[in-house]
């Protein structure tokens, strides 16, 4: 079988370069490269399974499970390869933004919080939110990437669009941040219990699971998330699973059975009867709707 790997600029401005990547492979090892310009910030979204990452400057290499992501500094061009053992595609969205669009988006001489903001950003501190080890992409998150990989239109709609799903992206991320911290300062359980529930909804996680990982009892998890949020935590998960597979449906060319493994299902049957009993009509109806 033929080698294809498809990496496509969606979309170019003179502060803003996104590139998404995603290769068919049949030999045991796909790379690819990647080019973080200078005075640049570059997000990197993984979207596919044990993706290797080594920079080519400083050899530092560096491992990420599927949707987790890194917001990276970089004061020099540099350059780094991706690769992956796995026959699965490897596949990930590249998000390039000059500095000085930064600089003004977040205007560091207005305020005190905005300087310490940005310079958080510079040092890197965003790359690694919690205890060093990457963060996982949220819902929401996941929600613009597809809006961002989908999106038709061009001209000065284009321009607008980005630059909006980009400050909504920086906005997530620095939530998640300030939300990791302050567990660390005063921990809120049920809130603990969302934000892991956000990043690991795709998995097939359980209760005992979000316990062993907090340190909280499994009994005080589901009835504190429950008092907070008015729903079981386990709901809750079935309530994200089937947000997400109302978005992939409607992409033709994403098989029922990929949308079942990338809402966190094992067995596509599993997910046609929570997909409907969720929507009253199953899958394949809803998408030839």
């Amino acid at each position: 079988m033929k080698n294809l790997s498809h990496k496509e600029l969606l979309f170019r401005s003179e502060a803003i370069k996104i590139l998404f990547q995603e290769g068919f492979i049949s030999e045991k090892i796909h790379q690819s490269d990647i080019v973080e310009g200078q005075s640049s910030f570059n997000l990197l979204f993984f979207l596919s399974s044990n993706i290797i990452l080594k920079a080519q400057d400083c050899g530092t290499k560096l491992s990420f499970k599927k949707n987790q992501y890194i917001l990276h500094y970089s004061r020099a061009e540099g350059s780094a390869e991706l690769w992956s053992e796995n026959i699965e595609p490897l596949k990930y969205l590249h998000i390039q933004i000059d500095y000085e669009y930064i600089f003004n988006l977040i205007n560091p001489d207005s305020d005190k919080e905005n300087e310490e903001t940005l310079e958080r950003m510079i040092r890197n501190n965003y790359i690694f939110l919690h205890q060093q080890t990457p963060p996982f992409m949220t819902v929401e998150m996941h929600m613009i990437l597809n809006e961002i990989i989908s999106y038709s239109k061009k001209g000065m709609l284009r321009k607008l669009f980005i630059e909006a799903k980009i400050i909504k992206l920086l906005m997530l991320i620095f939530e998640q941040f300030g939300e990791k911290n302050t567990f660390r300062e005063n921990p809120k359980i049920p809130s603990m219990i969302k934000k892991f529930v956000d990043e690991n909804y795709h998995r097939n996680i359980k209760v005992e699971e979000i316990g062993n990982i907090i340190g909280i009892n499994q009994n005080k998890i589901r009835k504190e998330f429950k008092a907070q949020y008015q729903m079981t935590v386990n709901n809750y998960i079935a309530e994200l699973r089937m947000l997400k597979a109302k978005k992939l449906i409607i992409n033709n060319d994403i098989m029922i059975k990929e949308i079942a493994i990338e809402c966190g299902y094992e067995y596509v049957q599993n997910f046609t009867r929570a997909f409907k009993k969720k929507f009253g009509i199953s899958p394949e109806k809803f998408r030839n709707e």
